[in-house]
């Protein structure tokens, strides 16, 4: 297993496969559209590789809140379905955690839907807790 950074768009495209686990609407189209507004706002991604094959994934970005300084969200965490509960979770997130501590943030933050209470126990396990709500309203 290796966990290395994703520098290009055309390597992020090519681990299109392992996003399709979580947005099985998702089309190659419209993640490559997706892709370059997020490069272009700063957005970077890690994928954890058995070989060549992708098994697992996270974006990120570096920004600044008045209420937190300088934090680091994760974005879209994805592990495999055929490699979880094999502690690759938890190697990528002591990676994430030691990135984020190489860019002096104060603090990492993440979202997770209200009902994925399997990942809720793994973020609890990981020394993460819930800080307040992420509130949306759909304009379309």
């Amino acid at each position: 297993m290796e966990i290395k950074e994703i520098k290009n768009l055309k390597t992020m495209l090519e681990n299109f496969k392992i996003l399709k686990e979580v947005y099985p609407r998702l089309t190659l189209k419209e993640y490559k559209n997706k892709l370059n507004d997020m490069l272009s706002n700063n957005y970077k991604q890690v994928g954890v590789y058995n070989k060549k094959e992708c098994i697992g994934l996270t974006g990120y970005w570096i920004g600044t809140k008045l209420w937190c300084d300088k934090y680091f969200e994760l974005d879209n965490i994805v592990i495999s379905k055929k490699y979880r509960s094999k502690g690759i979770g938890e190697e990528l997130f002591k990676y994430m955690e030691a990135k984020a501590r190489k860019e002096k943030c104060s603090m990492i933050a993440l979202d997770t839907y209200t009902n994925n209470f399997k990942a809720h126990k793994f973020f609890y396990n990981q020394g993460y807790i819930p800080k307040g709500f992420h509130f949306i309203k759909k304009l379309k």
